[in-house]
């Protein structure tokens, strides 16, 4: 047996769903109808029982039927042919007076369809009798039914256009987020680029071949920066590129500079901001073995407190030159580390800096413990 025949025809299967979909609707339309019926034949059945005056239930249900159910005819019809537009401005009087218009043509066919229905269902009663009655005692409340469903579409109508509106506004805060965290990013790429080649300018007048290794792993660091426009990448190609920079830097102050990466096992698979890391450890390079004698050791540990993820980065040859506070409002980088951390993970993110004993300094970054999405995982970039 082939496979065609065991499987069902696709066009027929969504075509017993549709007609599922429509039966359920029709049902549940002729169950708020039957509803009505019975809940205002018991009203006026109540009502002149307390007067003293009241017929057999069935009676009123007779007529609460053939009123309701006049009305439940009609309306869908009136509703496709009433105008469908929201009555707001610049229409808002065109959409009124077609709407009254269709309202007085719904009532007089509900009076017309309820005495037709009346001499149908009881054969004995009169037409043009029916007819006055429906218009003195039912006219009335057609006329209300018809805009109070036009009041219901139009609650419905501005109930979607509510959401569509906060669906979009709340699209529009997420891309302005996402264009101020790109540019945070690349207000970073300039700065590290600038302090670069100039490392590699003033070393080519002392090691050509040192400053060639310098830029080719500057070149293969810029094509990771430029390629990569995700704003969230695994821990391990963060610290890779990390390594990268490093090396630039290990070229730059030869045996004076070491540095020590500690990573907990479980961690290299979770998100952290790309480029997270770079300006930091520039920081601790620039304002440690760049202006103080000896030298210096960039040690990096990543490990996790309950659900976040921490990173330390610590110097052991620099000293803070100012207070933290007045540090993160002058410097670049450790500014915009801060504004990056606040638009991807509003409070859930902190950066902090603080003084080590005997000497020292020491950033500490804590993020919330992310899984990488699997659409933003890469291929590992292979490490100068």
């Amino acid at each position: 047996m082939s496979a065609e025949t065991l499987l069902p025809d696709l066009p027929d299967v969504e075509d017993r769903l549709e007609f599922r979909e429509f039966a359920l609707r029709f049902a549940g339309y002729v169950g708020v109808w039957l509803v009505l019926v019975m809940l205002f034949a018991m009203v006026g059945y109540v009502t002149d029982l307390l007067d003293g005056r009241a017929w057999q239930f069935q009676t009123y249900l007779t007529w609460s039927f053939i009123q309701w159910g006049a009305l439940a005819l009609l309306l869908p019809v009136a509703l496709w042919l009433a105008p469908h537009e929201a009555i707001e401005p610049p229409h808002r009087w065109r959409l009124l007076w077609a709407n009254f218009g269709v309202s007085l043509i719904f009532t007089l066919s509900a009076v017309i369809l309820g005495a037709v229905l009346t001499n149908f269902i009881l054969p004995n009663a009169e037409v043009r009798g029916q007819l006055v009655q429906f218009l003195d005692k039912h006219a009335a409340a057609d006329f209300l039914a018809y805009w109070v469903l036009v009041g219901v579409r139009q609650a419905a109508h501005f109930y979607r256009e509510r959401l569509r509106r906060e669906l979009h506004a709340s699209r529009l805060t997420a891309q302005l987020a996402q264009s101020r965290v790109q540019l945070l990013k690349m207000q970073l790429h300039p700065h590290f680029l600038f302090n670069t080649l100039h490392a590699a300018a003033t070393l080519t007048r002392e090691d050509a071949a040192a400053a060639e290794d310098m830029l080719l792993r500057l070149a293969e660091l810029l094509r990771t920066y430029l390629d990569d426009e995700r704003q969230e990448i695994s821990l391990r190609e963060e610290l890779e590129l990390i390594d990268l920079y490093l090396g630039i830097q290990r070229v730059r102050f030869k045996d004076r500079l070491t540095s020590r990466v500690d990573v907990d096992p479980e961690l290299p698979l979770y998100a952290v901001p790309n480029l997270i890391l770079q300006p930091i450890v520039e920081n601790a390079i620039q304002h440690g073995i760049g202006k103080q004698l000896g030298t210096d050791c960039i040690e990096i540990d990543c490990y996790r407190i309950a659900t976040n993820l921490c990173i330390d980065v610590r110097n052991r040859n620099s000293v803070l030159a100012a207070a933290p506070e007045e540090l993160f409002r002058r410097g670049i980088g450790l500014s915009n580390t801060r504004l990056r951390l606040k638009e991807l993970y509003a409070d859930g993110a902190q950066i902090e800096l603080g003084e080590l004993l005997p000497r020292g300094v020491i950033c500490r970054i804590r993020l919330p413990l992310k899984q990488l999405a699997a659409a933003s995982q890469q291929r590992p970039m292979k490490a100068a």
